[in-house]
């Protein structure tokens, strides 16, 4: 009787054994499984609708509620201008569409920069910023440097033509003169979009500019010619002043006509009968 009487508490004492580490595993276990939740839950990010569109859509193209859709986005990385509801972009009349001002692949959010009020088209007046003007410039292969501009390009702008000056044998020199710098260009000949690759020979750009600028341009292209210049994608600096004559160009000095001072003589005048006679003497003054 004892002898099973050890037995059984033995065997007991096992089993209490083997439940204890069984229980531990499984605390063990499942406090790492804790843990793990806790991680994953601490690097999810909020996120909240944006509107992106489903298909690539063109320069010049109007987008329809076929055409987007809301997705989650990280809130702390939404691009600024971007729409958060679908009801946001539409307007409150859904029957004026939105037209793209540029080129938007699939998936990409769509921004109020890249897409014009609704029911307006993607004419030039939707590409000017508040304030600002539309005027356009004569170019040709030359001055339009080769075809290479595109909207959206900056350019710097000179003048040539032919001023008064004294130097001159004529009384006249050549000069080219930079007048603007770094305008925005918004419009090659009748096309606005920014997205075109193929260089063209423009016969006009339009460029954004100011009401002084835009007087200015004008007083300019009626007196002389206009040439462009393009600036770099990434420069921007604004260029110091620049004027260029002849002279300059071919390092031509300029005569300069020496005034001489003429010296002030005093006299006294003597008359001796007939005669007159003029004694210099030293001048008061």
């Amino acid at each position: 009787m004892r002898l099973v009487f050890g037995l059984v508490l033995v065997i007991g004492v096992g089993l209490a054994s083997f439940a204890v580490y069984m229980a531990k595993d499984y605390i063990g276990a499942y406090q790492a499984e804790l843990a793990r939740e806790r991680a994953a839950r601490d690097q999810i990010v909020p996120t909240v609708d944006v509107v992106v569109v489903n298909r690539q859509i063109r320069y010049g193209e109007q987008i329809s509620a076929e055409d987007i859709r809301p997705v989650r986005w990280p809130e702390s990385a939404i691009p600024d201008g971007a729409f958060v509801s679908v009801e946001a972009f539409l307007g409150s009349d859904t029957s004026k569409l939105r037209t793209s001002l540029r080129t938007m692949e699939k998936d990409e959010a769509v921004l109020a920069l890249k897409v014009t009020e609704p029911g307006e088209d993607a004419g030039v007046a939707s590409r000017l910023t508040k304030g600002m003007r539309a005027f356009a410039i004569r170019v040709d292969v030359a001055s339009g440097v080769s075809g290479f501009l595109r909207p959206g390009d900056h350019v710097d702008i000179y003048w040539s033509g032919t001023l008064p000056s004294a130097a001159a044998s004529d009384g006249e020199q050549e000069v080219t003169q930079l007048i603007q710098s770094r305008v925005r260009l918004i419009a090659i000949d009748q096309t606005a979009d920014e997205d075109r690759q193929n260089p063209t020979i423009a016969r006009t750009v339009t460029v954004e500019a100011t009401p002084l600028q835009v007087a200015a341009l004008a007083q300019a292209q009626n007196t002389g010619s206009l040439s462009l210049s393009l600036v770099g994608a990434e420069d921007d600096s604004v260029a110091d002043e620049v004027a260029i004559n002849q002279n300059v160009l071919l390092g031509i000095q300029a005569e300069q006509i020496a005034v001489i001072e003429q010296q002030q003589v005093c006299t006294i005048r003597t008359r001796r009968g007939s005669e007159t006679i003029e004694t210099p003497i030293p001048c008061a003054n």
